[in-house]
């Protein structure tokens, strides 16, 4: 008897784990995430800003789930290659990347992409956001987006507004400022922020968009002047300077940002312990005051909200990039 209570009790277990499947071994296999390192991949060279803020989300991540998550670079195409690495990686949450607004811009201005920007991967959180600044050179005789607009209107064409490179986020985004108000300028891109602020501050470039961060040293040296604020509120670093929906053109925003994303199909138990991770990061106390001291805000966003907001912002970059007929710059 007791033989038969064995063998039936035995035959129940093998056959109820055989048939532990789907969601409820989904979450058995990611209960313990992650049980090894994990690799954060940086698309961009070593010595730019997601460095850094790769190695602390890195850190961070390291600290809370117990297993190192190590950053490593894989720079190229556009940042392209990195993106592309992570889309073919195994969908174990074992391989993540950080990005920025790059991607979607990516997305818009690249032709024959090796990856599809959405299908391809699954958002987990966007982790920060970089106010940006419209500045202009001292002697351009404005201090208000109004005057601003009014001085383009009345000499169309002559201002020289700086990008980082044709077809990249400050032309759209800068086309996209001049579109909605109706003014023309000129656009000069250069190869870098180093040469375009030179030009800046020596006057030959009349406007640009620079960080908080980056734009606060010839702000306060009084080589620039800010004129507005393009994200969608008011930074505590400059509480006095409206933004650019406040000034006229209600609805625009432009901030930069990063996040993350792991390979389409890695199970939602990962994505969802992730952007746990990043939400509370966001909520963090001496987080906030670390980021603070550039004009730096953490999100942590949900992985739905960071997938709609990609998909929003590669639709208007599209739709800005036809309506003023961008071309990337080697085309």
């Amino acid at each position: 008897m007791n033989t038969f209570v064995s063998a039936v009790s035995l035959l129940v277990l093998v056959t109820g784990f055989a048939g532990w499947s789907g969601e409820t071994l989904a979450q058995a296999g990611t209960s313990a995430y992650p049980s090894r390192p994990v690799t954060v991949i940086s698309p961009n060279a070593p010595g730019a800003a997601l460095e850094r803020d790769g190695r602390f989300w890195s850190q961070k991540l390291t600290e809370s789930l117990g297993k190192p998550f190590v950053l490593d670079f894989k720079p190229g195409g556009t940042g392209t290659i990195g993106t592309n690495y992570v889309a073919k990686s195994a969908p174990d949450g074992y391989t993540l990347l950080i990005m920025t607004a790059g991607f979607t811009v990516s997305a818009v201005m690249q032709k024959d992409l090796p990856y599809d920007p959405i299908k391809d991967f699954a958002p987990v959180s966007m982790t920060l956001e970089r106010p940006a600044l419209l500045v202009v050179t001292a002697s351009l005789p404005v201090n208000t987006y109004p005057e601003y607009i009014a001085y383009a209107r009345d000499n169309p064409g002559m201002l020289n507004f700086g990008t980082s490179g044709a077809g990249g986020i400050h032309h759209i985004v800068g086309a996209w400022l001049h579109s909605a108000t109706n003014t023309k300028v000129t656009f000069v891109h250069y190869k870098g922020t180093g040469p375009q602020t030179v030009d800046l501050l020596a006057g030959r470039g009349h406007v640009s968009i620079v960080s908080v961060g980056l734009g606060m040293g010839h702000l306060k040296a009084g080589k620039t002047r800010a004129i507005a604020m393009l994200s969608s509120e008011r930074s505590p670093l400059f509480p006095n300077l409206k933004t650019v929906a406040e000034q006229g053109v209600p609805g625009f925003q432009y901030s930069a940002w990063n996040g993350f994303l792991a390979p389409a199909s890695v199970p939602p138990a990962i994505i969802n312990k992730l952007a746990g991770e990043f939400a509370r990061y966001a909520k963090d106390p001496e987080i906030i005051r670390q980021f603070a001291v550039d004009g730096t805000v953490p999100v942590g966003s949900s992985p739905a909200a960071f997938r709609q907001h990609l998909i929003n912002e590669i639709n208007h970059y599209r739709r800005t990039a036809q309506e003023n007929d961008i071309k990337a710059e080697d085309e």
